[in-house]
């Protein structure tokens, strides 16, 4: 018995893909935040976001931020999306230890905005965990300065992306 049935896709290995993100937009976790639709052009994509939801900005520096999303499938049947966010954030301050605090804490969701201009929702199933986090001094001048700070979404998907329309009012934070 077959679940699904293959999809077709078109491939351009002419395409310009950058690796890396851009910004980063965190907000508290909203059951039901996004509006997925199901059907025509838009299908699996984000087109609309609950009313009330404050996004916080921040901009991420060149080269370090990555999302990495790893399917899961066991024998037994259960298969999950375990979607990595990792973000550095340079300069270790007491304001942003205690805003890596409160991620640790709390229950949130993210959008992420790729190299490629795209825009990626975490949080549709639950919301993010902090996994991961460190506060570094470096040993060198040139070494960086930075804590660090891993968000782990698991889902029954893989990230859905955003409309390209759809970019939420937010408030910047430096990053």
């Amino acid at each position: 018995m077959a679940c699904n049935s293959i999809k077709q896709f078109t491939y351009d290995a002419c395409q310009a893909n950058l690796g890396g993100i851009k910004n980063v937009w965190l907000a508290n976790y909203v059951e039901g935040a996004a509006t997925i639709s199901e059907s025509g052009e838009t299908e699996g994509v984000v087109t609309a976001f609950a009313e009330g939801v404050e996004w916080v900005k921040y901009p991420m520096r060149k080269n370090v931020a990555s999302m990495t999303s790893t399917l899961n499938a066991s024998t037994e049947g259960a298969t999950y999306v375990s979607t990595e966010l990792a973000m550095v954030f340079s300069k270790m301050e007491t304001q942003k230890r205690l805003a890596i605090v409160a991620l640790a804490l709390g229950e949130a969701m993210a959008l992420v905005e790729d190299s490629n201009g795209k825009l990626w929702f975490l949080g549709k199933d639950a919301p993010l965990t902090a996994t991961a986090g460190t506060g570094e001094t470096g040993t060198a001048k040139g070494d960086r300065n930075a804590y660090t700070v891993t968000l782990t979404d698991e889902s029954l998907e893989f990230p859905h992306e955003v409309s390209g329309e759809l970019r939420p009012a937010s408030t910047t934070t430096e990053g």
